[in-house]
């Protein structure tokens, strides 16, 4: 299991960078991405921290820890320079926090992230087809999301991906030890969406690209 979106404290999650990623080595995880929650006012604090622990945990346990950041409820407008500070702290995943339903995010977050370097756009929300396009054309994959409220549009996204072409990666945008989930329980969640257990296998190698 490759799961690209988890939080430690260094946001909104409450267990140490260490902790998550030991956690996830014994639930059998191959790898996971830390991506904290961040705009232009902390990722300079959040990203090279999680650059230097990723680097000392990935000498010791059996799994790959991937460093990154979710650029959250920035601006629109300010979406393409906040990706791009980003970049140049060491981020080697960037995902931007989609229209999802359960929060205000601003309209016209998903178009500009599509615009920017990212690499996920995490829980889109009621994504256009023109937008899973865009995704499709620059090679940003759209999540499948396991956490509550941010599922709702799991389907809506899926047939979309499915419909234009797009690519997926299933996450599960953990805060909290309750959040994790195995391999099977990834599967079933993709099977309820109206996938396949070939199309879990699917992201798992578009998530695989990271390592």
């Amino acid at each position: 299991m490759i799961d690209l979106h988890m939080h430690s404290i260094f946001s909104d999650g409450v267990l140490i960078p260490s902790e998550l990623a030991r956690r996830a080595e014994f639930a059998g995880h191959r790898a996971i991405g830390i991506t904290d929650h961040g705009d232009l006012s902390n990722i300079d604090f959040i990203i090279p921290r999680i650059v230097t622990i990723a680097r000392e945990l990935n000498r010791s346990l059996n799994l790959t820890v991937i460093p990154g950041i979710e650029i959250t409820h920035v601006p629109p407008d300010q979406i393409k320079t906040t990706v791009e500070k980003a970049r140049e702290l060491g981020a080697k995943i960037v995902l931007v926090h989609g229209e999802t339903l359960v929060e205000p995010v601003a309209p016209g977050t998903n178009r500009a992230a599509l615009d920017a370097d990212i690499d996920v756009l995490a829980h889109p929300g009621l994504l256009t087809e023109e937008d899973a396009v865009k995704a499709k054309e620059k090679g940003i994959f759209l999540e499948i999301s396991a956490r509550k409220g941010h599922c709702l549009t799991n389907g809506h996204v899926a047939g979309l991906a499915r419909k234009v072409g797009a690519k997926l990666v299933i996450n599960t945008d953990f805060h909290e030890p309750g959040d994790l989930i195995d391999q099977n329980m990834a599967i079933q969640i993709v099977r309820g969406v109206g996938l396949t257990e070939q199309d879990f296998v699917k992201m798992q190698k578009n998530a695989s690209t990271f390592l």
